[in-house]
């Protein structure tokens, strides 16, 4: 088996830790330095896959979407947002480290199919924090990647993300009926508690790493008030993906 080869590092704004990038052969790999788990890897995206087609097929029809996805890592949930929006809609990705971007736009790119150079494509190299906080009523749907769930790996400061002032700024900049869609390894019922008290009609979903295998990580589609959306179904069913 080819040995895993360190490609580049890049300092965690905020933190002591780096962001680790690794190849093997055309499989790669993002780690946090002193951790031996994997953040991600370029083989098992169903899961963010899955979240992106989630919360786009939650709003189907709307003009001209606008959806703001925070976290990059390997561009799997922006394209994955892309591709289920028509001609007509405009991500954002919000990306707290620069150099996340240019390996995007370097080696990592091939593995989701360069979404960055689509034109519908928006970058914003910063904390996805500041657009919630910035932003009224300007996305139809917000997906938050940014870390291993509700609390902060990567970066600390991603736990306002899920506290209760974040969840309100994540209203605030969602249109009527919009969705916040949440991706987590591990599930967190008192998370999905959270975004009920933040008034949320919220569903829990599970979806799989890999194809029909691979861990099941939790997926959260939280609906505003307001236009068509569903409401509180409290239980937890899981995504299928091909």
């Amino acid at each position: 088996m080819n040995p895993w080869v360190l490609l580049a590092r890049a300092p965690i704004p905020g933190s002591t830790d780096s962001l680790c990038l690794h190849r093997r052969g055309d499989e790669f790999s993002i780690q946090i330095s002193g951790y031996v788990s994997e953040l991600m890897n370029s083989r098992q995206h169903a899961s963010e896959d899955a979240l992106a087609h989630l919360a786009c097929a939650a709003i189907a029809g709307r003009p001209d979407p606008q959806v703001l996805v925070g976290g990059l890592g390997m561009g799997f949930t922006l394209a994955a947002a892309l591709g289920a929006l028509g001609p007509r809609g405009v991500v954002t990705v919000a990306e707290l480290v620069p150099e996340v971007v240019e390996w995007n736009r370097g080696p990592l790119g091939d593995c989701a199919g360069r979404p960055l150079e689509d034109p519908r494509t928006r970058v914003h190299v910063g904390d996805v924090a500041d657009l919630l906080r910035t932003r009224r009523a300007a996305f139809d749907a917000v997906l938050l990647d940014v870390d291993n769930g509700p609390e902060g790996m990567t970066h600390r400061e991603n736990n306002w993300l899920y506290s209760p002032a974040g969840l309100a700024a994540a209203r605030q900049t969602l249109r009527p009926g919009g969705i916040l869609a949440v991706w987590s390894a591990t599930p967190d019922p008192r998370f999905t508690n959270r975004l009920r008290r933040a008034g949320f009609g919220v569903e829990v979903r599970t979806a799989r790493a890999r194809p029909g295998k691979g861990a099941h990580h939790t997926i959260w589609l939280a609906h505003s008030p307001g236009g068509r959306n569903k409401g509180d179904t409290g239980g937890r069913r899981e995504v299928a993906r091909s």
